[in-house]
């Protein structure tokens, strides 16, 4: 059994995730008076205060993501399930097929509601695992794409692109959820880049797209208002009441993001947060395992598994929460234990997990047999 507690709890959960605390203790002493004498969930959409926390928002998204003029900045809601409709919806104007690579759970989830408005094209055939990304020289893009569509990093499969795939023109669209503001990326390589907030941008109940302006302005006659890139670029993502405190929270977020050296740290961070959880799989000869090929490894969500079975992962699990580690399990359709280091996880919190996963492992020789 565990033989001691931590002197806090550390939250591993995929999403809605850790937040960083500073932020948490801002929120909690403005939550009464946002500066105008009444909490900012009592704001009307349209007052200037708010127009003014709107403003702050999206100036600094384009600011720690260098995004360019020419690419405009949305706040919408309806998650990532929401914008698998509205990438295809929006896109309709350039045709009606779309390329879609499948590397894990939310790229098959999002060609499958794509497939209800326009032909969808597998660039290669769906594996019956995911746990690697094939080489480029394999794929089957179509120049004829209305867009090529992929996950950067897939939280499910702990699957992550080392690169930005190469589609000779096409317009890219890519869902970064879970690893945007961890890495210093070329906006201009992609035509929509869709983030959902509760991994890295605070807790849920929005979705930032940004878009390339020469995409917009041809919706479907099928797409809803609420999903409608060119009206909500148009209003200023004020079409409708937004969840006024989400983005209002995003908005401290994102400054605290700035505070603390913008996409370079967070890059430096997340590498030394994986490399150190890495290594402790690597070196444990075969105690632990994970099951991703080591070239497309994500940093942010990491799989890993005991050697001897689900019941050894099932002690360690539980082990691990009596001492206040939270929401290790793996997702349900792959088992397993997973780590999610998003960018308010500290280096010393995954310091203190693989301390824990270096003695569980000396406790247990039994599940080395």
């Amino acid at each position: 059994m565990a033989q001691s507690s931590l002197k806090q709890v550390i939250n591993f959960g995929a999403g809605p995730a850790k937040i960083p605390k500073q932020v948490l203790e801002q929120v909690k002493n403005e939550l009464l008076d946002c500066g105008c004498g009444i909490s900012v969930m009592e704001l009307s959409h349209r007052s200037s205060e708010y127009t003014s926390i709107n403003n702050r928002a999206i100036q600094l998204y384009r600011e720690l993501l260098d995004i360019p003029e020419n690419y405009k900045i949305l706040l919408m809601q309806g998650g990532g399930t929401g914008a698998f409709a509205s990438v295809a919806l929006n896109l309709l104007h350039r045709g009606d097929k779309a390329d879609y690579i499948l590397t894990g759970v939310w790229s098959t989830k999002a060609a499958k509601e794509a497939s209800k408005y326009l032909k969808v094209n597998h660039v290669f055939p769906k594996p019956e695992k995911f746990n690697g990304i094939p080489d480029q020289s394999t794929w089957n893009l179509d120049p004829e794409a209305a867009y090529v569509y992929y996950c950067d990093n897939e939280t499910v499969n702990g699957v992550e692109f080392p690169f930005i795939p190469e589609t000779n023109g096409v317009p890219l669209v890519c869902d970064m959820s879970s690893n945007i503001m961890t890495k210093v990326f070329d906006v201009t390589k992609f035509g929509v880049v869709i983030a959902c907030a509760q991994k890295n941008l605070g807790p849920a109940g929005i979705t930032a797209i940004i878009i390339r302006e020469d995409l917009l302005g041809k919706p479907s006659p099928l797409c809803p208002q609420v999903f409608d890139y060119t009206l909500f670029t148009q209003e200023n993502s004020l079409l409708n009441t937004p969840p006024t405190l989400i983005v209002y929270i995003f908005s401290l977020v994102l400054q605290w993001v700035k505070n603390q050296g913008g996409l370079v740290a967070m890059e430096a961070n997340s590498k030394a947060k994986s490399e150190l959880l890495y290594k402790t799989i690597e070196n444990s000869q075969g105690f632990y395992s994970c099951p991703v090929a080591k070239d497309s490894r994500s940093r942010i969500t990491v799989p890993f598994c005991l050697k001897a079975g689900a019941e050894a992962d099932k002690q360690f699990l539980k082990e691990a929460q009596d001492l206040g580690f939270l929401q290790l399990k793996g997702h349900r359709l792959v088992g397993g234990i997973r780590a999610a280091m998003y960018n308010a996880m500290t280096l010393d919190e995954v310091a203190i997990l693989v301390e824990f996963m270096t003695k569980f492992q000396e406790r247990n020789p039994q599940y080395s047999a």
